[in-house]
């Protein structure tokens, strides 16, 4: 068992081929993220299947507290992914909930419930599948550079990941990653949260920016969107209202971060 309570996975060797739940953030809002995704898994001689149908996973309907809804969502998901390739999810927040979840929403269905049990079982957070199953190793081509780690809740806490994409980070020897103070909190975020919440999930996300700065770190890497987006979207607020004219904490997902690093053309 992992700190966590999570039972430890048994990691498949690397397939020639795999699925692709991109995530609705990455689709709408980083779509490099995704992109680079592509090309991390290509480069290890890996086909990426990415079904066109594919929408959101349900997490913000059963969130909110709308199972009925959310299963709608998921079982769409569901009749997907019928090869039995790995399901690569770039967030753990969305890989949280399908791993995590779906045999639940699906429990009083034993049709269906095999059906979510089997995919759960296929589905990999990005991070700890470039770790565990691709045994991820390149040479950093990048310049030095100091940043800082945000790792989601649900990738932490849900997934069980939240060593892995420092794993991967500390694999790039020009890359020095330096700790914020109290890691293991929440950004504020929390999908629909910050919409219900906006003043709570604004005091917490600005402990987190101020947490982040204080590291001296140049920039912020995180594994998840959500995360991502929050965060440096209120590092960004702060510096409109302070009329910077310069990003004071620009940021990247792991991807795109990876990728610049190793394939040379990061600055």
């Amino acid at each position: 068992m992992n700190p966590y309570g999570l039972t430890d996975r048994t990691y498949p060797p690397k397939p020639t081929d795999v699925y692709l739940f991109s995530t609705c953030l990455v689709d709408q809002f980083t779509p490099q993220a995704g992109l680079d995704t592509v090309r991390l898994l290509e480069r290890e001689g890996i086909r990426v299947h990415f079904p066109q149908g594919q929408t959101c996973c349900g997490q913000p309907a059963h969130s909110s507290g709308y199972p009925d809804e959310a299963r709608s969502v998921a079982l769409a998901q569901l009749n997907l992914f019928l090869e039995p390739w790995p399901v690569v999810v770039p967030s753990g927040s969305c890989g949280g909930m399908m791993r995590s979840h779906y045999p639940h929403l699906f429990a009083d269905d034993p049709e269906l419930h095999v059906k979510a049990v089997a995919l759960s079982e296929r589905v990999y957070e990005l991070s700890e599948f470039l770790v565990h199953v691709v045994n991820f190793d390149h040479a950093d081509q990048g310049a030095p550079c100091t940043i800082a780690l945000h790792t989601s809740c649900h990738a932490r806490r849900q997934m069980g990941v939240h060593e892995t994409s420092a794993a991967l980070l500390d694999s790039l020897d020009q890359v020095q990653v330096v700790q914020q103070a109290r890691i293991e909190e929440c950004c504020g975020f929390g999908g629909t949260f910050a919409l219900l919440y906006p003043d709570i999930s604004e005091a917490i996300v600005t402990d987190k920016v101020a947490a982040i700065k204080g590291t001296g770190a140049s920039s912020l890497v995180s594994a998840d969107c959500g995360c991502l987006l929050n965060i440096t979207g209120r590092a960004a607020k702060q510096d409109e209202l302070a009329g910077a004219k310069v990003p004071s904490l620009p940021g990247e997902h792991l991807a795109s971060f990876l990728w610049r690093r190793t394939s040379g053309s990061a600055a």
